[in-house]
């Protein structure tokens, strides 16, 4: 999946001009319960604005509340013009872009803004891809790594009736054991199905029902 399947776009999104007041962006932020403003330069993306950065700066500001607010711009406090994404790349690179900020903005080949990603909008395809918000049971299974592997599995499961709701793979750098977390319906056969995936070499490490 791609960043712009998951993207808020621009549309959608609360931008805050260059030459905008501080106050007019604490308003828009309080407004839309925001922690981050894409800043813009008519179409262009200059930078982002946040509350952390507003607070900071008030902290040090001696003329008051009022004075700051209608005194002082939002690109003095944009900072460098954080790290930006492409609609094109792969949305699960981005979760490591969020340890210090609380979105990536999305940006064509000439930084012309295109919206925004939040780590809220990338947790939820994690919850998704491990079908977090479905009922079932999840499987733990590891197998000796051959060709076909995956195919037995999706053949087990056919002739069970089994619906796989979710499934990941990991140890993917690991040459002889391959390990795989299925979550399935909750059906009537399930033991049954659970003793087939072991004759055939799947052996099934832990069994939960969420």
């Amino acid at each position: 999946m791609f960043v712009k399947s998951i993207m808020i776009p621009k549309h959608q999104c609360q931008t805050i001009g260059k030459d905008e007041l501080v106050g007019k962006a604490l308003e828009l932020m309080n407004t839309h319960n925001l922690d981050a403003l894409p800043m813009l330069d008519g179409d262009r993306y200059v930078g982002t604005v946040t509350r952390f950065r507003i607070y900071e700066r008030f902290f040090n500001f001696a003329e008051g509340k009022e004075s700051f607010e209608q005194v002082v711009k939002c690109e003095e406090l944009a900072g460098d013009v954080v790290k930006t994404v492409s609609e094109k790349d792969v949305f699960e690179n981005t979760l490591f872009e969020f340890k210090d900020f609380p979105q990536l903005t999305v940006v064509d080949e000439q930084h012309g803004f295109l919206g925004i990603v939040t780590r809220h909008d990338v947790l939820e395809q994690f919850e998704s891809a491990f079908g977090m918000n479905v009922d079932g049971v999840r499987l733990s299974i590891t197998s000796v790594e051959a060709v076909g592997r995956l195919a037995k599995l999706a053949e087990i499961t056919r002739s069970f009736d089994q619906n796989i709701i979710s499934m990941v793979t990991f140890d993917e750098s690991d040459k002889l054991v391959r390990r795989m977390i299925i979550k399935v319906m909750k059906s009537d056969n399930l033991q049954k199905y659970i003793e087939k995936l072991e004759d055939s070499g799947l052996r099934v490490l832990h069994i939960q029902e969420d």
